[in-house]
């Protein structure tokens, strides 16, 4: 039994077919000698090593200039504020924005010398004359004219009557009886206060006298 196992083994792993080194390579390396391969290979290393070297570089400039900017004051939006100026004026010498500017200009000296739009300018024009000749319109002015001028008119009067009543309000015997009221009020709250505290700061009894102390000894 075992010697018929290992003989279907064996007839099983030689039917396996076996990659060679070369049918194992991508396809990319078709066509390759295993020199330029490794030419190739080794190329490629040195171009990644490259690349690794020059990130690290840039980032130690980008920490330099971020520490320059610092010490300048100038905050990010300043950076963005610079870079959307230099974003816009690239964009201004670009060819596709002069083509552009200069096609809108063609198209604009067109519509301005085209005879509907001339035809147009003129229509609006003698419009325009038409109605700031016109009765209506003249009339219209003068009534505007007429209503400020009676409004400013109005309020001068109103201002004026009202520093005339007030003027005669002051002069008037009942206002005159009030301020004196007033004034005699006022007096003679101030007298009762100095009088209470004269009384406060004076010594009791008659005479002026202090009061005798009894009290035996």
């Amino acid at each position: 039994m075992e010697s018929a196992g290992q003989g279907l083994l064996s007839d099983a792993m030689t039917d396996v077919p076996v990659e060679s080194a070369a049918s194992a390579r991508s396809g990319a390396a078709e066509g390759l000698s295993l020199a330029e391969e490794e030419e190739l290979r080794s190329e490629l290393a040195k171009v990644e090593e490259e690349i690794g070297t020059l990130r690290q570089v840039l980032a130690a400039k980008e920490r330099h200039c971020g520490e320059l900017k610092r010490k300048l004051g100038l905050t990010p939006l300043d950076g963005l504020k610079q870079n959307l100026s230099r974003s816009w004026h690239d964009v201004q010498v670009s060819n596709a924005y002069v083509k552009t500017s200069e096609k809108l200009g063609e198209w604009n000296d067109k519509v301005t010398q085209s005879d509907l739009y001339l035809s147009a300018s003129s229509t609006l024009e003698d419009w325009n004359e038409k109605l700031t000749q016109s009765e209506a319109y003249k009339k219209t002015q003068e009534t505007l004219s007429q209503a400020g001028q009676k409004t400013s008119a109005a309020l001068s009067n109103v201002g004026s009557v009202i520093s005339r009543k007030l003027g005669d309000m002051r002069n008037s015997a009942t206002f005159k009886s009030f301020e004196d009221r007033v004034g005699t009020i006022k007096s003679r709250v101030v007298g009762s206060r100095e009088n209470s505290t004269d009384c406060l700061h004076s010594p009791s009894g008659a005479g002026g006298k202090p009061p005798e102390d009894n009290a035996p000894f």
